[in-house]
């Protein structure tokens, strides 16, 4: 079996470029907080929001209020991926915001249509794309994507910047509760995405981290002169890259024995209905085991040559299979990390790339109504509803321990959106509509 490789140029595509845009439908004035009741309210306009507010335009329901911390769709998702230095994502072309059942303007012919905006790198993996090989999609082609559906599915006029404190359900409704204003709602969707993990107590005693300690989602000092990462995953591998590309030295902790290179953190299985029905027809446990498995952090493999050639070369330490015991500032200014095999290893600065958790609606519904169980929330399979409160839904991670490891992907989104949103129509119509990939319960 031949394995192909493709070259690091690919993770050089521009960002910022002017695309075209459709021209903006004319609206009324905007009031200051949108009105306080509406048939759906979505909380969270990432990539799982504008999914599942332009499914939603399709299926014809527009009293569709989307609250949003940033005010702006995909405005946290693209505010990370540019800290980050991200150029391309790791999803396919086929992998988009939308909804299976419509025909729509998909992303990649969205990136054919504008075919005279794109480096030769990127023509090539568009063909790559069409003759069912993987592809690589640029960030920049993503983002004008995504503009492209905000604008043609009327989601921005939608989208309301506030912080949700409360989701309360109440006989006639259930009610979203900001930091601005309230909105009653008939069903309500959850998109909140992930957050970043905690890094555990006993490095510095909990609380905020100590002086030159930061997470991924934040920014590095410029001044910085030697740069310790921690973690495994691609969101490492951009840190390491990034600070390579200021001159930094840059030391790689890493807990495993080896970085492990593959096109998705997820078996690529798992993407297929064929992967789910495996995922499916399991109990609890298998399910559990499943997502331990299979959801592991890795690396594209576009960036293996660099940070072999940067480890080569010296300007790159990894230290492999060691675990951190204790992080602490040290005299001089500079922050010590204390590995469990006694080894330590300092620098100006230290990042913390420890992956992410799913946001399941602790915190927003009652304990009773999410009823989690080994830290996932209880749904109905067919619609992804709550077990226990049927008129809220989620899109997004916290829908693991239905779809299975892909739920957290953009694909993944794609196949909640659609269970979800024709459940959501069916029942604002007043009829009992079944979704197509209806499932058997655990």
């Amino acid at each position: 079996m031949i394995k192909f490789v493709p070259e690091p140029h690919l993770l050089d595509s521009p960002r910022g470029r002017d695309w075209p845009r459709p021209p903006a439908p004319p609206s009324p004035a905007r009031a200051a907080s949108p009105a306080p009741a509406a048939d759906v309210v979505i909380v969270g306009a990432g990539p799982a929001g504008l999914a599942v507010a332009s499914a939603l335009w399709h299926h014809g329901v527009p009293d569709v209020v989307v609250v949003d911390r940033t005010g702006r769709p995909c405005g946290r998702f693209f505010g990370r991926i540019d800290l980050l230095g991200q150029r391309v994502l790791r999803s396919p072309y086929e992998h988009h915001p939308g909804v299976e059942g419509f025909r729509d303007c998909e992303l990649l012919d969205f990136a054919r249509l504008h075919w005279g905006r794109l480096t030769p790198t990127e023509r090539r993996e568009i063909r790559m794309s069409q003759s069912g090989h993987r592809s690589v999609v640029p960030v920049d082609v993503f983002d004008a994507y995504c503009a492209h559906l905000v604008t043609t599915h009327h989601v921005g006029e939608k989208t309301w910047q506030a912080t949700v404190r409360e989701v309360t359900p109440g006989r006639d409704a259930v009610t979203v509760h900001t930091d601005r204003f309230s909105v009653a709602a008939r069903h309500v969707v959850l998109c909140p995405g992930e957050e970043r993990r905690p890094a555990p107590e006993t490095w510095w005693g909990g609380g905020h981290p100590p002086r030159g300690v930061s997470f991924w989602d934040e920014s590095v000092p410029p001044g910085a002169r030697c740069q310790v990462v921690v973690g495994a995953g691609l969101t490492a591998a951009h840190l390491i890259t990034g600070a390579l590309e200021a001159g930094r030295e840059v030391h790689w902790v890493v807990r495993e024995t080896g970085e492990r290179y593959q096109c998705a953190d997820v078996n690529s299985t798992f993407f297929r209905p064929e992967g789910r029905k495996r995922f499916d027809g399991v109990g609890w446990a298998e399910r559990l085991d499943l997502m331990g498995r299979f959801r592991r952090a890795s690396i594209m493999f576009e960036f293996r040559p660099l940070l072999e050639r940067a480890e080569a070369e010296g300007r790159l330490v990894v230290h492999r299979g060691e675990a951190v015991k204790e992080i602490a500032p040290a005299v001089g200014g500079s922050v010590v990390l204390r590995l469990e095999s006694g080894r330590r290893v300092a620098g100006d600065h230290v990042v913390l790339a420890l992956g992410t958790t799913p946001s399941i609606g602790a915190g927003l519904l009652p304990d009773d109504l999410v009823d989690a169980r080994d830290g996932w929330p209880s749904l109905d399979e067919r619609t992804l509803s709550y077990r226990r409160e049927p008129r809220v839904s989620v899109v997004g991670a916290a829908a693991g321990m239905v779809l299975g490891p892909a739920a957290r992907n953009i694909d993944g989104h794609r196949v909640a959106t659609t269970r979800v949103a024709a459940a959501i129509a069916g029942q604002l119509r007043g009829a009992v509509t079944a979704p197509a990939e209806a499932v058997v319960g655990v």
